[in-house]
């Protein structure tokens, strides 16, 4: 009697594989042949346009490339890669969040009530801002996966909710009088950097080797390269989903707390916008909005580019709504490369 061909899912090339493949133009480049320099160039193409734009800011402006203002612009770029990683997580599955801002907001505003009742308990101020971070990301995550609603709907519920949230643990305005220790939290030095930029490096290199090395990171590429193979395959779809929307929001909760200590106050609207220059980061990176595609290492090129061009535009005094124009052209370039480069692995 003749048993039923058993199906496999050829899942890996698409699924697991966030890089732009050597084949992506149809077969195997020779080496140094026009072909292999344009998929060398494709492949290292944000890096490429970080060098350029660098160069061109430090040729227009010496101050630019002044050590100074290059620590200016790292200590700009932490708390945006805390949510910004958070983001690539979430958007690597195919969802989005759109509520990182407000949940910075509600963090910031429970830690500088907190940091106020509690003067000199830095560490539960941290925990308290964390907490309160990973909370929102979990009731997100449990909508996304478990009742199935839309992350966008459920983010920007979320965002809302947030929003209202942190103007009312302040009763309508920023928390003051907050206790030194509480600025210490941003503004402290180690070896000549602030603590959120090694909290930032820290952040990216560890979330870059699990997503590279460990079965994690293949099942979050796994989810959202093809969902329903995913879970044929023994993957845990919903315990990802969670897991992805309840870091983004740990991540957001750490950076609220690190932005209000930077100004030692809590502002109830802090983080407004931010989840947009989150979501530019990761798509500049290289991260297909449809998941299943993009690194960590290509968000941090990403937010670098956006924090460069903040600061050099800055410099030659570029208005800031130019600025903005400048962003989103980015976007949607981004976005149509990632169509392109989809249509030819096709």
């Amino acid at each position: 009697m003749n048993q039923p061909a058993k199906t496999t899912l050829a899942t890996e090339p698409e699924v697991l594989e966030p890089d732009v493949p050597d084949t992506l133009l149809g077969g195997e480049a020779r080496r140094f042949s026009r072909q292999w320099w344009f998929q060398l160039a494709l492949r290292n193409a944000m890096l490429i346009v970080v060098v350029l734009v660098i160069c061109f800011f430090s040729y227009r402006s010496l101050r630019f490339s002044s050590v100074d203002n290059v620590v200016t612009i790292l200590i700009a770029a932490a708390p945006f890669a805390l949510i910004a990683l958070g983001q690539t997580l979430v958007i690597l599955t195919g969802g989005i969040d759109l509520s990182v801002g407000s949940v910075i907001a509600v963090a910031a505003m429970t830690g500088a009530a907190v940091a106020k009742a509690n003067p000199g308990q830095v560490w539960l101020t941290v925990l308290t801002a964390v907490a309160v971070g990973l909370l929102a990301g979990a009731i997100n995550g449990f909508f996304v996966s478990v009742v199935n609603v839309p992350p966008f709907i459920t983010t920007l519920g979320m965002l809302t909710a947030g929003s209202g949230a942190a103007y009312a643990i302040g009763g309508g305005a920023p928390i003051n009088g907050l206790p030194p220790e509480f600025g210490a939290i941003a503004n402290t030095t180690i070896l000549g950097l602030q603590v959120p930029v090694l909290v930032m490096i820290a952040g990216i290199v560890i979330l870059a080797i699990v997503m590279r090395r460990t079965a994690y990171g293949m099942r979050v590429y796994a989810v959202g390269g093809n969902r329903v193979a995913a879970e044929i395959a023994g993957v845990n779809t919903r315990r990802v989903l969670f897991s992805v929307y309840a870091i983004s929001g740990a991540l957001a909760g750490l950076s609220g707390v690190m932005l209000a200590s930077r100004v030692i106050s809590g502002p109830p609207n802090l983080g407004q916008g931010y989840e947009l220059d989150a979501i530019a980061a990761v798509v500049i990176g290289g991260a297909s909005l449809m998941g299943g595609r993009g690194s960590i290492w290509g968000t941090a090129l990403g937010l670098l580019l956006i924090q460069t061009l903040n600061n050099g535009l800055d410099i030659l005094l570029v208005p800031s709504y130019w600025q903005d124009v400048i962003k989103g052209v980015l976007i949607v370039f981004a976005v149509a490369v990632d169509v392109w480069t989809a249509r030819r692995r096709q």
